[in-house]
């Protein structure tokens, strides 16, 4: 991964991310010698939001199929929630 500092990006601008993401799908911003933020490029977010999503629809249906979760009207589900109460 590569690795830019934010007082080169302050200097020269993001169009410093440019080459660099161009090497790699990410970039790596230090500040003060730490690294600190991760840019990447728009496919590469959308790469890692679509697995997000994926591993969110897997778990949920493992919850479901699991009987970890109750299918209720929203109705009921307010009944239920009025009655903890």
């Amino acid at each position: 991964m590569s690795t830019v500092s934010a007082a080169d990006i302050k200097k020269h601008g993001v169009s410093v991310l440019a080459p660099l993401l161009e090497q790699d799908d990410e970039a790596l911003i230090t500040v003060r010698g730490k690294a600190t933020y991760v840019v990447m490029t728009m496919d590469k977010y959308n790469e890692l939001r679509e697995s997000e999503l994926t591993h969110a629809v897997r778990e949920s249906r493992a919850d479901y199929e699991a009987g970890r979760i109750q299918d209720r009207t929203v109705d009921e589900h307010m009944r239920r929630l009025d009655d903890e109460v």
